[in-house]
């Protein structure tokens, strides 16, 4: 009798079990499981919030503050950030060629600016930034051209003389002509001008620093240059440089800075 007993209570707690923990789950319920910790293990995901109420390690504000993003330290630079051509260890650490184990980090294009979006700031980096950290080689030029052709050229023209297809005279869709490279004012601006409103826009043209990348950005910086060469009848490649330096480059800077001739009275205007 008290084997059966025992046998009756055995089976009784095996049935309650199974029919507890095949509980079936609908709308907000999961149904009774065994082990949740083993099915909703604590995936550390950056900036996502995977609390589960069956966790027992923490509570929902502990796990919600630890995956709130956090500002990174002062100078942090990301993974694959770093220019290929900013040094030889870089690039041989970027394309995987430094040792047997090394793994290739794909560059993407994101250096970090340290200038707002302000004119204060604007002015600032064409003071500061003065020259392209990118070398000039004629495989930076070709890029810059076809980067200048695809996202430029339509505004500011081929030749970056401001006549681009959008301000053509049988209907452009601008009233007001873009920025003319040729002109002095741009010929004696520093490497910062062009940058910064590459990060931000000016006027009507917007930002480009979601369309081209840390690179990109200076190879199209390097072919203005030479367009401002070829302008002036001087040479801008890797070969030769008559361009950066010369003559024709500190004539435009004293054209730029002179002050404004004044503007003379109509003759029309009755006295």
């Amino acid at each position: 009798m008290k084997m059966k007993t025992t046998l009756y209570s055995i089976a009784v707690i095996f049935i309650t079990l199974f029919f507890i923990q095949c509980s079936p789950a609908g709308g907000n319920e999961t149904g009774h499981e065994y082990m949740p910790d083993m099915s909703h293990s604590i995936a550390y995901e950056a900036n996502v919030n995977s609390y589960y109420y069956y966790h027992s390690w923490g509570s929902k504000e502990e796990i919600d503050r630890m995956s709130t993003p956090r500002k990174p330290v002062k100078g942090t630079i990301a993974r694959g950030s770093l220019p290929s051509s900013a040094n030889h260890m870089m690039d041989s650490m970027m394309n995987g060629s430094l040792n047997g184990n090394a793994i290739r980090i794909p560059m993407n294009g994101s250096v970090a600016y340290y200038y707002g979006n302000t004119e204060d700031e604007r002015n600032r980096a064409m003071k500061e930034i003065v020259a392209n950290p990118v070398k000039l080689t004629d495989a930076a030029l070709a890029k810059g051209k076809n980067l200048y052709t695809i996202n430029c050229a339509i505004c500011h023209g081929d030749l970056g003389d401001g006549a681009g297809y959008l301000v053509r005279d049988d209907g452009g869709k601008y009233p007001a002509q873009p920025a003319n490279f040729l002109k002095d004012d741009f010929i004696a601006s520093s490497e910062g001008r062009f940058y910064h409103s590459i990060m931000y826009g000016k006027n009507m043209m917007g930002s480009y620093a979601d369309k081209l990348s840390y690179e990109e950005r200076w190879d199209v910086i390097h072919y203005i240059r030479s367009l401002q060469a070829n302008s002036k009848k001087l040479k801008y490649s890797e070969k030769e440089n008559t361009f950066s330096g010369s003559q024709a480059v500190l004539d435009a800077k004293k054209a730029s800075s002179a002050p404004a001739a004044p503007v003379a009275p109509s003759s029309n205007v009755k006295k």
